[in-house]
């Protein structure tokens, strides 16, 4: 598994963090699949990351909090909203960042690098 590496900063980090319902999880994992094949392509989308176990938690990264607001007025997108607020969601939150600084580790042939 790869991390994804980020453009110069400053860039917008929203951050989606949700509980499933214990019911009907039927097209959720397609509908997951569609989402990120659409964001992929909206102007200003740089990359996600995503994890699940009991919480999920998926971390887009845009360029621009008006690329943001595009891909929130999505018509599809508006659509899986509906759907996961009637189907797949207990709960969840979103959360929109804006990134001005970033460092990393990377453990290398037996070395340790740290990248501000």
């Amino acid at each position: 598994m790869k991390i994804n590496s980020l453009p110069v900063i400053p860039y917008y980090a929203v951050i989606f963090t949700s509980l499933k319902t214990s019911m009907d999880h039927e097209g959720y994992a397609a509908m997951a699949d569609k989402m990120f094949s659409l964001a992929a392509i909206q102007p200003g989308f740089l990359c996600v990351e995503t994890a699940r176990e009991s919480m999920g938690i998926t971390v887009s990264y845009w360029e621009s909090e008006e690329a943001i607001f595009h891909w929130k007025e999505n018509l599809e997108h508006l659509m899986a909203q509906e759907l996961g607020i009637e189907k797949w969601y207990e709960y969840y939150i979103v959360r929109v960042c804006k990134v001005e600084r970033q460092y990393s580790f990377q453990k290398e042939n037996g070395l340790h690098t740290i990248k501000e």
